[in-house]
């Protein structure tokens, strides 16, 4: 198990003002375990754990995880926004899911009701952040209080009361601890005249004595959010509780112990008879999943009392996730898939597509290839990406019998004789079953192949022409769901043209780059960054190169993918090429030179120039030969540009 950390800064859409200050930027660390994600965010002067070396001790905590498989409960017991991090990846990794808890919620079954949060700021901007969520249709309005004159605030809550009675209006108001002990009695008796369901932490937190006396005391139930931080033992849980006398707890996971501190504050709470609800504490839409499948798991179904889980669409720039607000409830849209771009092109990114488009895709594939139900179809891609989540879809859409083996490069080996009327693979796994006799005749017995995910070069596509079986080339990515175009590689429908499936068009634009037009499968149409060349009919197209891999030396623009194209049938060892900035001529070709088995022959840069110079047209001849000692490939078997280029900048 490997677990990568992700700094990421946030941006408030506007200023989230609190008793403590405005928030404007919210830094948060995401923790990954594959394509599993959980979210660690402390707050700064709350949380109990924002400390200044923050990321270096979720460092350390990280790595007991990876070398014992387990999350160190005991150790992270004091940093409860890392704990309930590591417990989402956990989970998510465990079930191979966002949905973490099998609930009416994550079955997209039922909502969770919310309230409609107000936050702080001048008379003017509160009452009319007050009026949208009424607009809204919230039931349950939280105003964040404390930051202006309270005469104001009171009036505020009259002209809800003026329109509104408490059984159409439900009114929590949140003081962040903004009242004085002296003052806080005499506030709380001027709240009461209006129907207030409930006060959160009405005075700091730490004093216990004058908490549990203004309980006693108060005509207002009291809620305790930020006097629960920091403490997470059970002994001080119990005395914490015992104590003051709350009528109710409000939970934070990030703040107040993770998942497994959340349960254990609520079951000691209900044997109390004290009231409970749980809200985020300005997590992205990966905490604020996570704690809405925590929620819907530890109070069941059908949940009457509204949580505090609307601060979802808070920031300009915050992570995807499957989750809406539909009236004054949270949802789970379970009409949307995960799925994550290869990184072809950069870091892959998760990205959330419509089920039904998915299943459109398989309906377009499956009618192209005249596949039908009961057919065989072998998987043998990683489900962790487009490609493998397809052949799932077409297996269930299509009515497919599905064979599925790990992914390894000879996908082949341990299969039986008996043929697939259906399978995809990427070039690598191609090339090795063709080294290998049986796995040979087992590749010609799969009646449609489809290979993708990375160029066929020609010496593959030769030897793959005299094959009895019907072959294609695919073109597509992510954000088309695999493939929208196919190519026919051998028999006599060969062509070095791309076909489009059924009710797909393409045209170029203005930089000659293919523009895809797919209604079934895509939301909008799609400008790729591939140069492209439409074929007379209007209709086929071939692809040249991408737009990213084009080498402007000295005025002349060269096509990294069409210089690999012509030296690859003479050179039989691992290269790339990628470029280098020039000042003379802007930038010049590279060549990059895979290290391999010392006993290898392997030709020497003087060598390579040779066969360069014989093959290239001059101005694509590289000048620069350098040998490394692994050519950069993403996690999907193509090769990393960005990086090349980097290494090629580096080296002298």
């Amino acid at each position: 198990m490997r677990i990568t950390i992700e700094p990421k800064t946030l941006h408030f859409k506007q200023p989230a003002g609190t008793s403590r200050g405005v928030y404007t930027t919210r830094q948060i660390w995401l923790v990954k375990i594959g394509n599993s994600v959980g979210e660690c965010a402390p707050l700064p002067d709350l949380s109990c754990d924002a400390v200044p070396n923050y990321e270096q001790v979720l460092r350390q905590m990280c790595d007991i995880v990876e070398a014992t498989g387990s999350i160190p409960y005991d150790e992270l017991k004091p940093y409860p926004s890392m704990l309930f991090g590591l417990e989402t990846a956990m989970l998510s990794h465990e079930r191979g899911s966002h949905i973490l808890f099998d609930t009416p919620f994550g079955r997209g079954e039922e909502g969770i009701p919310i309230n409609g949060l107000v936050w702080m700021g001048t008379y003017e901007e509160m009452l009319a952040r007050m009026e949208e969520k009424m607009r809204l249709g919230f039931r349950c309005i939280k105003l964040k209080i404390g930051a202006i004159d309270f005469d104001n605030e009171l009036d505020l809550i009259r002209r809800i009361r003026e329109r509104f009675t408490k059984d159409e209006i439900e009114l929590r108001v949140d003081a962040n601890g903004a009242f004085s002990t002296n003052d806080a009695l005499h506030k709380l008796e001027q709240l009461a005249k209006y129907d207030i369901h409930s006060i959160e932490q009405p005075i700091k937190q730490g004093q216990w004595k004058e908490m549990a006396e203004l309980c006693r005391q108060s005509p207002l139930p009291i809620a305790l959010d930020e006097e629960l931080i920091g403490v997470n033992n059970i002994e001080a849980k119990q005395q914490l509780l015992d104590t003051i006398r709350p009528a109710y707890i409000i939970l934070k996971p990030s703040l107040h112990g993770g998942m497994c501190g959340t349960e254990e504050w609520i079951r000691l709470a209900n044997e109390r008879n004290i009231g409970s609800w749980i809200t985020s504490a300005l997590e992205s839409n990966i905490g604020l999943n996570a704690i809405a499948h925590l929620t819907a798991h530890i109070y069941g179904s059908r949940i009457a009392m509204p949580q505090g889980l609307g601060t979802g669409a808070l920031f300009t720039d915050n992570i995807e996730m499957p989750l809406e607000i539909r009236g004054d409830e949270l949802w789970l849209d379970n009409e949307k898939q995960l799925v994550h771009t290869s990184g072809s092109t950069g870091t892959p990114k998760p990205m959330w597509v419509e089920k039904r488009r998915m299943r459109a895709s398989a309906e377009i594939t499956c009618s192209h290839l005249s596949l039908k139900k009961g057919d065989t179809a072998l998987l043998c891609l990683s489900t962790d990406y487009i490609a493998g989540i397809m052949m799932v879809v077409r297996a269930e859409v299509c009515g497919l019998r599905m064979t599925h083996i790990a992914p390894s490069g000879h996908p082949l080996a341990t299969v039986g004789d008996e043929g697939f009327d259906f399978a995809a693979m990427v070039p690598l796994q191609v090339y090795n079953s063709l080294k290998v006799p049986k796995e040979r005749e087992r590749l010609m017995r799969i009646r449609n192949l489809i290979i993708g995910g990375g160029a066929i070069d020609e010496t593959l596509e030769n030897e793959l022409r005299s094959f009895p079986n019907a072959i294609y080339a695919t073109y597509g990515m992510t954000e088309t769901l695999s493939h929208i175009a196919l190519r026919r590689i051998n028999g006599k429908e060969a062509s070095l043209w791309y076909t489009p499936l059924e009710g797909v068009s393409v045209s170029l634009n203005d930089d000659n780059c293919l523009v895809i037009d797919a209604p079934r499968v895509c939301d909008d149409t799609l400008v790729t960054n591939d140069v492209a060349e439409i074929a007379p009919d209007g209709h086929r197209f071939r692809v040249l190169g991408r737009k990213d891999n084009v080498i402007c030396s000295g005025g002349i623009k060269i096509q990294i993918e069409e210089v690999e194209r012509l030296l690859k049938p003479h050179i039989p060892h691992p290269f790339m090429i990628t470029k280098k900035k020039d000042e003379r001529l802007g930038e010049t070709v590279v060549m990059l030179i895979g290290r391999t088995d010392e006993t290898t022959d392997k030709p020497s840069p003087e060598q390579l120039a040779t066969i360069c110079a014989h093959h290239l047209p001059k101005y694509t001849v590289p000048r620069h030969y350098i040998l490394v000692d692994t050519l950069p490939m993403t996690e999907t078997g193509k090769p990393a540009r960005k990086r090349a280029e980097e290494m090629a900048g580096k080296a002298n």
